[in-house]
């Protein structure tokens, strides 16, 4: 879900592939791997703004995302 509302807006959309350095079809090929999904909640949880709309547009706290993140590659983020 994170990674469609992300999509959705053009400058987010190419803020998040230029500052995680992916690609669109490196995206799509690894849509499913830790490392990708880990990429998305790394670009919300990293800027509080990106965090906050997401969080109010898909109707789901904060700090799921942050728990998330933690939970994916098993650090956690201190916000």
């Amino acid at each position: 879900m994170a990674l469609s509302w992300i999509l959705q807006d053009d400058s987010l959309a190419e803020r998040f592939l230029a500052l995680t350095g992916l690609t669109p079809d490196v995206l799509r090929s690894g849509i499913g791997t830790r490392q990708t999904q880990g990429a998305v909640l790394d670009f919300l949880v990293g800027n509080e703004a990106d965090l906050l709309r997401a969080a109010d547009d898909l109707a789901i706290a904060p700090e799921r995302f942050v728990a998330a993140r933690s939970a994916l590659v098993g650090y956690r983020y201190d916000t």
